[in-house]
């Protein structure tokens, strides 16, 4: 069976999302979210983009399209940020409920992610997340990487297509188990 895909570059447009020394959390994700549906797609994965360039939506306007495109899961892509700048590193995934496919899959992001030399920050749950909430499959959000931490954007930039292949064998992972065991 072919799964699919929906997979949700954050923010976007008139969004930039968090911003840091110039650096928008929209740019990096879009570029990332891009890379890991090249890689999902030659595993053989249907993909399915909320945004494939600089447009904005509002969550609300994802999840619907999330729900009415029939995939079988929901991936949003973003950056973390923190009040003070350089105070904390490392990747943490969202889910509605921390139990379920969507913890599952948010489990294994985040170990992959952590294999390759994140932080692990563990899986967290986000009730008042729209795209969280409304979606009718199950969907997590993975922040990667602090934005206005220097050494989590410098492993972002000298390690992006390790990143992007490790959210994808996360993702892959939870769609066939024992794939990257």
């Amino acid at each position: 069976m072919a799964y699919t895909i929906m997979l949700d570059a954050g923010h976007g447009g008139s969004n930039p999302g968090a911003v840091y020394n110039g650096r928008q959390e929209k740019d990096d994700v879009l570029a990332l979210t891009l890379a890991i549906g090249e890689i999902l797609q030659d595993y053989g994965v249907n993909v399915l983009y909320t945004r494939t360039n600089d447009v904005y939506e509002t969550p609300l306007q994802k999840a619907r399209e999330g729900n009415e495109s029939g995939a079988d899961y929901f991936v949003s892509i973003h950056r973390n940020s923190s009040p003070v700048p350089n105070t904390y590193s490392g990747v943490e995934t969202l889910v509605y409920n921390s139990y379920g496919r969507a913890a599952t899959m948010a489990e294994n992001i985040n170990e992959q992610l952590e294999r390759i030399g994140f932080a692990n920050l563990g899986v967290n749950e986000r009730k008042n997340l729209i795209v969280l909430r409304r979606t009718e499959m199950p969907a997590v959000l993975v922040e990667v990487g602090f934005i206005n931490t220097d050494a989590d954007n410098r492993f972002f930039d000298q390690n992006f297509d390790t990143i992007a292949r490790a959210i994808a064998n996360g993702i892959f992972e939870t769609l066939y188990p024992g794939s990257f065991a």
